[in-house]
């Protein structure tokens, strides 16, 4: 996909990221983090970062991974965090403040087109922050172009909606309420745009990483305080919101859709918090 000239390729995910939508992950991120826990612990104990290695967090929204890559390089190691949202920095940036040891970098910039001129990184990671690359070869090639030869990428990304009901059971209502959704490129940057493991690993080898593999995990998405803080969540982050944009929909429309969410959610509440299932795709690279 090519952008405008002059237009940066990721503009409008800059825009998502940063203003409108992009708020509620500022606003909610301590939330979110935890509804994210298990899908970090994937990504880490699979990357296994090491003492001292140069550690890349790329998408790493208000900074968790790659706060708590820190704590496996330690002092001799260092940890950049990248994001697209100068808001979400702004959050990374605060809790690092906050740390005394092992506090990441982080920086604004599009991983895509991003030109780092320092040491390269032993390692790359990244939680549900690869899938929104207007070219995702380019955006691949881009990252394996800052690690050295040997140096590792690890990321998560969703597995079908169907096997993650955060977003197929919040979408099914909301079209059963406001009708279906306009025909979309499944492949487009977004949230499942990296649902087909073999696709991903055919961009991964055009961009200079044969031999990347991909596993599929089933984990869950944690929201200690229950289904309805659960469900709660799911109008701020996640298909409702835009699909309620996009039908034009009203608060009554919203009330109705929370409501069927709240208690198709309960079946995931055993007493000690909601726990959703979800399907998560790993995918492991090196650069040659």
């Amino acid at each position: 996909m090519t952008s405008h000239a002059g237009t940066p390729p990721n503009a409008a995910q800059e825009e998502f990221w940063s203003t409108g939508p992009g708020q509620h992950w500022v606003r909610l991120h301590r939330e979110l983090d935890t509804l994210h826990e298990n899908l970090s612990r994937l990504v880490l104990d699979a990357a296994r970062p090491r003492p001292g290695e140069r550690v890349i967090d790329i998408g790493c929204g208000a900074g968790a991974l790659a706060i708590a890559a820190g704590q496996h390089v330690g002092t001799k190691g260092y940890v950049l965090g990248l994001d697209i949202s100068a808001p979400l920095i702004g959050v990374g940036r605060d809790k690092a403040a906050a740390l005394e040891i092992c506090a990441p970098d982080f920086l604004v910039a599009d991983a895509q087109t991003w030109a780092h001129d320092g040491a390269p990184f032993d390692l790359c990671v990244s939680r549900n922050g690869l899938m929104f690359f207007a070219d995702p070869v380019a955006g691949f090639r881009n990252i394996l172009s800052h690690l050295r030869p040997g140096g590792r990428l690890v990321f998560a990304a969703w597995a079908e909606a169907a096997h993650n009901p955060w977003f197929s059971l919040a979408m099914r209502f909301a079209t059963e309420r406001l009708g279906p959704a306009a025909p979309g490129d499944p492949h487009g940057p977004g949230p499942t745009a990296f649902a087909d493991t073999a696709r991903v690993l055919a961009l991964l080898e055009a961009a200079g990483a044969p031999g990347a593999t991909a596993e599929v995990h089933d984990t869950t998405l944690e929201v200690p305080e229950g289904f309805e803080a659960a469900a709660e969540l799911t109008q701020f982050v996640g298909p409702i919101s835009r699909h309620l944009r996009d039908k034009g929909g009203t608060e009554a429309d919203r009330a109705a859709i929370h409501a069927q969410v709240r208690e198709a959610f309960r079946a995931f509440d055993d007493g000690n918090g909601c726990h959703i299932p979800a399907r998560i795709n790993l995918f492991t690279a090196t650069r040659p």
